[in-house]
């Protein structure tokens, strides 16, 4: 009876000790990564946002558009949003990414607006922005990221800019594009008024969103690609350049992830922006802080 016990125990504890490890390293990667806050990591509030409700709403899609050869708009989709966005009211203001900065996890701006809550941080490349989500993230009660073109879109409602020029797809004649692109070039730049301005100068949106495509144009997660389409407008094939992102403002605008300062070049085609900056939006699934955990782990 006693040997018989004694398997029972042992056979008990060899069912139980792989689950015993388990919750111990999940404590420990826990703890290590950020799950569980850490004794000394500053907390910092998180940014002031609006939610989006769902809804039906028009895309045109980003990137080059061909077709036989030549340039054509890009397709126009009818999406429909199923679960909310929230998105940060504002863009992100220097003084919230100078404390980045200060912390030593961000570089510093290249624009010399001095900081201050009310005023776009300006002067920041792709890489400095998405360096500053992970930092907000392991530092405040949420997770957050750089948005989408498509998640801009949905957010920026009746402002955000429709890119198309309205040529006839079929037409064989190359300088009635060359035309209207001309055009809309002059139109842009006798629009610009390139110093950034405090929160709220160039209005909300529908949604509440404010200052979007005022004179800071914002970075997304979208990589610029180019695509040829077919007869149809079927995607023939497509290529991305996920070292060149979009960034989005009156116009949408091709800038390579190093670039600050658009004005002193990087924009691939077209008008460059003013300047260029960026909001955040906020991961709402309740396993997004894991996601991001693993993430940072490199697991």
């Amino acid at each position: 009876m006693l040997s018989v016990h004694a398997n029972r125990s042992v056979s008990a504890l060899s069912l139980m000790l792989p689950g015993v490890l388990l919750l111990g390293l999940a404590g420990a990667l826990a703890l290590r990564t950020g799950i569980v806050p850490q004794p000394g990591v500053v907390s910092v509030a998180s940014p002031e946002t609006v939610l989006i409700e769902p809804r039906a709403f028009s895309y045109r899609q980003a990137g080059e558009f061909f077709k036989a050869g030549f340039a054509v708009d890009a397709p126009m989709l009818e999406r429909e949003a199923a679960q909310a966005l929230t998105i940060t009211r504002y863009q992100i203001s220097t003084a919230e990414y100078d404390r980045c900065v200060a912390d030593g996890a961000c570089p510093a701006r290249e624009s010399k607006m001095p900081s201050s809550s009310d005023m776009p941080a300006t002067g920041v490349s792709y890489d400095d922005a998405t360096g500053y989500a992970v930092w907000l993230s392991q530092h405040s009660d949420a997770v957050w990221s750089l948005p989408s073109d498509e998640q801009l879109a949905f957010a920026a409602g009746s402002k955000f800019p429709d890119d198309a020029l309205g040529v006839d797809p079929d037409s064989k004649n190359p300088a009635l594009r060359w035309l209207a692109d001309y055009q809309r070039e002059a139109a842009r730049k006798a629009s610009r008024e390139p110093a950034p301005q405090p929160f709220g100068y160039f209005g909300e949106n529908e949604y509440g969103l404010a200052d979007f495509a005022g004179n800071v144009w914002e970075w997304t997660t979208t990589c610029n690609r180019r695509v040829n389409l077919g007869a149809s407008g079927e995607v023939i094939d497509s290529v991305e350049s996920c070292g060149i992102y979009i960034a989005t403002g009156k116009h949408r605008a091709p800038l390579s992830a190093f670039v600050r300062e658009p004005k002193g070049g990087g924009c691939s085609v077209g008008t460059p922006p003013d300047n260029v900056g960026f909001r955040l939006v906020r991961d709402e699934r309740w396993i997004a802080r894991l996601f991001f955990t693993f993430r940072q782990a490199r697991l």
